[in-house]
C-alpha cells in the first residue's frame, strides 16, 4: 500500500526528505514523526493514497512509500492526527493473475533494482546474470500476503469509500496509469464555494442547532452538536477530557474533513477554544448569534412537550390544538425559568473572551425571522473573510 502527499511531481524530494529525517534522527515513533512530517505546509498538494494486493503494481504507477496504511487501525491513527487523502485509488486483480506476478520478480544485488521475467526484463546481459529471486514470493507465502489483505481491506474500505476508486491492474501499465491520474486529478467539492468549518456560538434558544440544521443541508456538510455528544458520553460515563478529545477525533473523520463541518454548542469559554486551537480545528467562519435575555426567556420558558406523542409545543409560536392535548403538556426541566438564568449567566460570562478570541467573527441578530437569519449566514459563508483592523 501506497500513502502520496504532496505534488506528484515533488514526490521524489519531499519523501527523500522524509526519509533521511527518520535515518538522521532515529525517532522512537517513527508513525508519529511520519504524520508530523506529512501534515506540514500540504493543505493545497494532492493527497493520494494507491492500495491494492501484493504485485498488484502500486510502485509500477509511480508512487511511494509503501506498507501505510495496512488495516483500519492505522487508516484511523491517519484520520485522528488529521491526515487524510483527498483520493484513494485500489489496484485490483485475480488472485492467481497476482501470484504469477509476484514468482517472476527478479533483483539486482548490486543495485537492488527491481525487475520482471516477463514485464521488465533487463537488457544489459551482466546485469542478467547477477539477478536473483526476491525473498518472499514464492506462492504459498504470496497466497499468505493475499490472504492477509483480503482479511484488512474490507475495513480500510469502508473509511475511504467516500473517495474510492477501484482499477482493474491486470491490463496494460499505462492504461492503470491513466485512470489513476485521470481520477487523482479530479477534485471532490461540496455545495459550499470551499470546504466549510462553521463555528455558531450564542446564548441558549439563539437558534444555533436550527441554523447549522440548515446549513448542513444546504451544504452536505457534518452538523456536529456538542450537547448530543454530551448526552452520549452522560449515557457511557464518559469523563469531560474525553468527551472533549472525542469531540475533536470526531471532528477529524473523513467526512468532516472531505466536505466540512458546522459546530455548535462548544466551545463554552476560553479555555475550550485554546484547546480546539492546539489541537489544529481551526473554524474558517464564526458566528455569534446575539439574542436579548426576554426573548431568550419567551423562546425556552414557553416550550413544552406532549408525553403520549412526543410533540413539541410552544404557548406563543404553536400552542396544542386541542384541550386535552393542553391539559398534559409538560415542560423539560431546563426550561424553567430558574435554569434559564444559569445558562444565561454562565455564557455571558464567557462570552466576552471568546468574541476577543474569535476576532474574525459575524455578528448576527437572531431576534428575527430564521429564514432571514440563514440568509445573512449564507451571503457570510459566500463572501470573502473579514480583516482586522
Amino acid at each position: 500500500m501506497y500513502l502520496v502527499w504532496p505534488s506528484l511531481k515533488f514526490c521524489p524530494i519531499y519523501f527523500q526528505n522524509m526519509l533521511e529525517g527518520l535515518l538522521i534522527h532515529k525517532p522512537d515513533e517513527p508513525i508519529e514523526y511520519m504524520i508530523s512530517h506529512l501534515k506540514q505546509d500540504n493543505d493545497h498538494v494532492p493527497r493520494i493514497c494507491i492500495l491494492g494486493p501484493p504485485a498488484s503494481g502500486k510502485t509500477t504507477i509511480g508512487w511511494i512509500l509503501e506498507g501505510f496504511p495496512e488495516n483500519r487501525d492505522q487508516a484511523w491513527m491517519l484520520q485522528s492526527a488529521g491526515i487524510t487523502p483527498r483520493h484513494v485509488v485500489v489496484l485490483y486483480a485475480p488472485d492467481t493473475v497476482l501470484i504469477e506476478r509476484n514468482l517472476g520478480k527478479r533483483i539486482d544485488p548490486s543495485t537492488k533494482e527491481v525487475y520482471h521475467t516477463t514485464f521488465d526484463w533487463p537488457s544489459d546481459p551482466l546485469v542478467q546474470q547477477r539477478l536473483v529471486e526476491a525473498e518472499g514470493i514464492s506462492e504459498q507465502e504470496t497466497a499468505k500476503h493475499l490472504l492477509e489483505y483480503h482479511r484488512n481491506f474490507p475495513r480500510v474500505f469502508q473509511i475511504y469509500q467516500q473517495i474510492l476508486k477501484s482499477i482493474n491492474a491486470d491490463q496494460p501499465c499505462a492504461d492503470v496509469f491513466s485512470q489513476a491520474l485521470t481520477y487523482v486529478q479530479t477534485w471532490r467539492r461540496s455545495a459550499a464555494p470551499f470546504t466549510p468549518r462553521i463555528l455558531f456560538c450564542g446564548p441558549p434558544g439563539s437558534g444555533k442547532s436550527l441554523q447549522a440544521a440548515l446549513i448542513a443541508q444546504k451544504y452536505s456538510i457534518v452538523n456536529i452538536c456538542c450537547g448530543q455528544l454530551l448526552k452520549e458520553a452522560v449515557a457511557d460515563k464518559t469523563k469531560l477530557g474525553e468527551l472533549i478529545n472525542g469531540g475533536f477525533y470526531r471532528l477529524n473523520r473523513l467526512d468532516c474533513m472531505t466536505d466540512g463541518w458546522v459546530l455548535h454548542g462548544f466551545p463554552k469559554d476560553l479555555d475550550q477554544a485554546e484547546q480546539m486551537e492546539r489541537a489544529g480545528i481551526i473554524p474558517n467562519r464564526i458566528f455569534f448569534l446575539n439574542l436579548p435575555s426576554e426573548s431568550v426567556m419567551e423562546r425556552l420558558a414557553q416550550r413544552m412537550i406532549d408525553p403520549v406523542t412526543g410533540e413539541r409545543y410552544h404557548a406563543m409560536y404553536k400552542p396544542a390544538p386541542l384541550p386535552d392535548v393542553q391539559a398534559r403538556l409538560t415542560q423539560n426541566p431546563k426550561d424553567t425559568e430558574e435554569n434559564i438564568r444559569i445558562c444565561l449567566e454562565t455564557y455571558y460570562r464567557h462570552a466576552g473572551n471568546l468574541e476577543e478570541f474569535y476576532g474574525d467573527a459575524f455578528y448576527i441578530n437572531a431576534d428575527q425571522d430564521p429564514y432571514v437569519v440563514f440568509e445573512y449566514i449564507e451571503s457570510c459563508i459566500v463572501k470573502p473573510l473579514p480583516h482586522k483592523s
